[in-house]
């Protein structure tokens, strides 16, 4: 659990940690949308390609993506084993009762396993090279047309961004608990199913509690500090726009047109 990357912020010097947060946030939320868009073999090697060379634009270490995404490949393996054994079409090789194994769910079963890998690699690309803070910011700017009609945007951006900050502390709190009670004799690696998950279960008081009194020091400290919301509020973090983000943009423009002319319809 402390390896997971969601949330965090590693410090570095590239490209992409120039960029301006909002530029990244929109640019994250197409190559999302644009991945939908890929339905053949050529189209999903052109989103690997690009996601990689994403990945390899920060400069950080191959590792860190991979400690980062390995706890969710059991998740991602789930999906693609039940669309590898319940989507039937094509030649069907092997089928016993509600399972069988075809050419098309073979094909599917690869086709969604690249797309959850990739999603999760640029999603952490922009976790990990923007400051939570910088992430708030960006979505408040990108949910700014709601104030039209009277939805709080501070408010959702500033829960949003305190959510995401607050994931891997919640994260690091159950290690050390773990870790105490590890000390105190307590066994969470051995036994089945309904034993591990019992033994799972004395952590969840003090975690409940830990979070409660995290939440409650936030307010208070936000309080003291006159936090009222954006009323007569400035910007500490002034935004700007700059010709490495119309790069950034342009890139996931290229990758649109690719995906659109190797579109199989």
């Amino acid at each position: 659990m402390s390896k997971i990357l969601i949330g965090r912020y590693v410090a570095g010097d590239s490209i992409v940690y120039r960029m301006d947060p909002r530029g990244k946030l929109l640019a994250t939320i197409l190559f999302i949308l644009f991945v939908f868009l890929a339905n053949n073999p050529i189209s999903y090697i052109i989103v690997t390609i690009f996601s990689l060379a994403a990945v390899a634009a920060t400069k950080l270490k191959p590792k860190i993506f991979w400690d980062g995404v390995k706890p969710l490949i059991w998740l991602i393996l789930f999906t693609s084993f039940l669309q590898l054994f319940f989507t039937v079409g094509g030649t069907v090789y092997w089928r016993w009762t509600i399972f069988a194994l075809s050419s098309y769910g073979i094909t599917n079963a690869i086709f969604i396993f690249i797309r959850f890998t990739v999603i999760i690699l640029i999603s952490t690309v922009m976790t990990v090279t923007t400051k939570p803070l910088e992430i708030a910011d960006a979505i408040e700017w990108l949910l700014k047309p709601l104030k039209l009609i009277r939805i709080p945007v501070d408010k959702i951006a500033l829960v949003m961004s305190i959510a995401l900050r607050f994931v891997p502390t919640l994260f690091d709190e159950t290690f050390k608990i773990m870790n105490a009670q590890r000390s105190r004799g307590a066994d969470f690696n051995n036994g089945g199913l309904v034993t591990r998950a019992k033994a799972i279960t004395p952590l969840l008081v003090p975690l409940f509690i830990n979070s409660l009194e995290t939440a409650i020091d936030l307010s208070t400290a936000m309080e003291s500090r006159g936090y009222r919301g954006d009323k007569g509020r400035t910007k500490f973090r002034v935004l700007k726009w700059s010709n490495v983000d119309f790069i950034n943009l342009f890139y996931f423009v290229l990758l649109l047109g690719l995906l659109l002319v190797f579109r199989t319809h």
